[in-house]
């Protein structure tokens, strides 16, 4: 079984290499998967894995029943933001940023990382 951070690597090159050829759609599903295996790894940290939720899933359960700090909150409601008709989102935000930005706040609180993920 691959550790959740081989996953997220995974899904941040995809979405990188999704935005270099101009597809920001795939771009924004890949680094939105990144975000969901980085919650489903602080869940089960916590004790309290949902194992088999979706991306989105694990997104809107840490939302909505969780008492993390707001900037932690805001930057996941950019990730339950649903595109426009003209197929953006809405909020200015960079998902793949923040999906690193996420792995760094709540897998290494304490900057044992080093900015991995910068």
């Amino acid at each position: 079984m691959q550790s959740w951070s081989i996953k997220f690597d995974d899904e941040i090159t995809q979405a990188e290499a999704a935005r270099a050829a101009g597809n920001e759609g795939k771009a924004r599903v890949c680094a939105r998967r990144a975000a969901g295996i980085v919650i489903g790894e602080y869940l089960e940290r916590s004790g309290n894995p949902l194992l088999n939720a979706s991306a989105y899933d694990r997104l809107r359960y840490l939302q909505n029943g969780s008492n993390l700090p707001e900037p932690v909150r805001d930057i996941i409601s950019h990730f339950l933001v649903r595109i426009d008709t003209d197929h953006n989102l809405p909020v200015d935000a960079d998902l793949i940023t923040e999906a690193k930005w996420l792995a760094e706040t709540l897998l290494h609180p304490n900057g044992e990382s080093h900015g991995r993920y910068e």
